[in-house]
């Protein structure tokens, strides 16, 4: 019988399973290392944004069903919830897993579960975890249990993919699947699929590598379309009417915790093998210089001096405030080396966290001579090029994701650039 369980890492996953298995009646402990986070919930104040999540926050503090602090409690499940990054020579940062895997030895007793939810390299369970929780002197497999369920949602659907999406769960024998299987029984009504540790591992990646590889074709089919004077946009509208063919849009660059992040992982495991994967990684990874590159280029065309550029859009996609691998901070990044003068805005981002960021988009146009848009946030598709003109130098704005009504800026008197569409001006 699954009565308490205990949730390490309190971050844009983390938080939302933790609330929700608090929703479905279970007792929840959040642990998370950063005392700033447990404060803030603990106030049911939130550190991330997510649709639906303060009022289910809220009514899991009130109906006592979830406590959280820097410490784990004693529990039946323990859910590891922690961030898996990339170092910089590109090799994976398991040492989070690590340390939380450590973090719950001391109250781990015979018949608990342990469940990594963290995207993670095939064999992270089998080389990093297992060896950690043999001190516990508790046999695994039959007097402890451990398994693999990857999280399969997007920020801004967090709670509503929780619940329908299909749920892979790889357990390290049949037993420990069988009691996972029943823990996210709680809520989810999507198909459950069992498999084994390690499968399990590689599925996620391949999920968010297959985009990543999708998004590099779309991406080097803009910078071709650029060349040729072709609209990518409609080229690949229309390739994708064929019934077999889906292309993903192109863009500034790709970001987040996954798509960023995991391909790195197989190149990493097998580098002498996942070729094409590091090609498409090293191709997105590419996009914000190409970006940038291209914002310099339309400046010099227009024989602007000491140009100004605002940059909308910090967060690395559309209608959330996470900024993890977001292309913006490499352009930014890339304006400032070319000692470019920029401002930026997001209206998603409530906290001051660059010296450049402007606390409105009026504040970000002043005297600017070119505005990047950088993420497709609903505010800046219904954006009025009327009330903007008159604050800019320089009417100019270059569209990096297809989200402005192009005729509309044209009318208003600015010149438009559309990335992988040339002929847009």
């Amino acid at each position: 019988m699954i009565n308490k369980i205990c949730v390490v890492g309190l971050g844009y996953i983390g938080l939302p399973t933790a609330v929700m298995f608090a929703n479905h009646g279970k007792v929840v402990h959040g642990v998370d290392i950063n005392e700033e986070i447990v404060n803030k919930i603990n106030r049911k104040q939130l550190h991330i944004e997510e649709k639906g999540l303060k009022e289910k926050l809220t009514e899991a503090i009130d109906q006592k069903h979830l406590t959280v602090s820097t410490s784990p409690e004693e529990a039946d499940v323990f859910i590891i919830a922690v961030p898996s990054p990339i170092k910089d020579d590109k090799t994976a940062n398991l040492s989070y897993v690590e340390k939380a895997t450590e973090a719950i030895v001391p109250y781990l007793q015979k018949g608990n579960l342990v469940i990594l939810e963290s995207t993670v390299p095939p064999l992270t369970v089998e080389k990093v975890m297992l060896p950690v929780l043999l001190k516990t002197n508790l046999e695994i497999g039959t007097e402890l249990f451990v398994a693999h369920s990857p999280e399969r949602v997007i920020p801004g659907k967090v709670f509503e993919e929780l619940i329908n999406n299909d749920r892979i769960i790889g357990g390290i024998n049949e037993k420990s699947s069988e009691l996972a299987v029943e823990l996210y029984r709680t809520f989810v009504i999507g198909n459950i699929h069992i498999t084994d540790a390690k499968t399990a591992e590689l599925v996620k990646v391949i999920e968010n590598t297959y985009r990543d590889v999708n998004i590099a074709f779309a991406n080097e089919l803009a910078r071709i379309c650029d060349n040729l004077n072709i609209n990518v946009w409609e080229a690949i509208k229309l390739a994708n009417h064929h019934p077999r063919v889906n292309i993903h849009s192109p863009g500034p660059g790709v970001g987040g915790h996954c798509i960023a992040v995991d391909p790195w992982f197989l190149v990493e495991l097998q580098p002498d093998t996942a070729k094409m994967i590091g090609l498409a990684r090293n191709i997105n990874d590419s996009m914000p210089e190409y970006t940038t590159n291209k914002v310099i280029s339309i400046i010099k065309q227009q024989s602007i001096l000491n140009g100004k550029v605002a940059v909308l859009g910090l967060s690395y996609k559309a209608d959330i405030d996470d900024t993890r691998e977001s292309p913006s901070l490499d352009v930014m990044r890339a304006l400032e080396e070319q000692k470019i003068e920029y401002s930026v805005f997001d209206p998603h981002i409530k906290e001051q966290i660059f010296m450049k960021q402007t606390k409105s988009i009026e504040e970000a146009v002043e005297h600017a001579d070119l505005i990047l848009i950088m993420t497709n946030h609903q505010e800046f598709k219904k954006l009025n090029p009327e009330s903007l003109k008159d604050k800019m130098r320089t009417k100019i704005i270059y569209d990096t994701k297809k989200c402005i009504d192009e005729d509309k800026w044209k009318q208003a008197g600015f010149e438009v650039f559309v990335l992988g569409d040339s002929s847009s001006n």
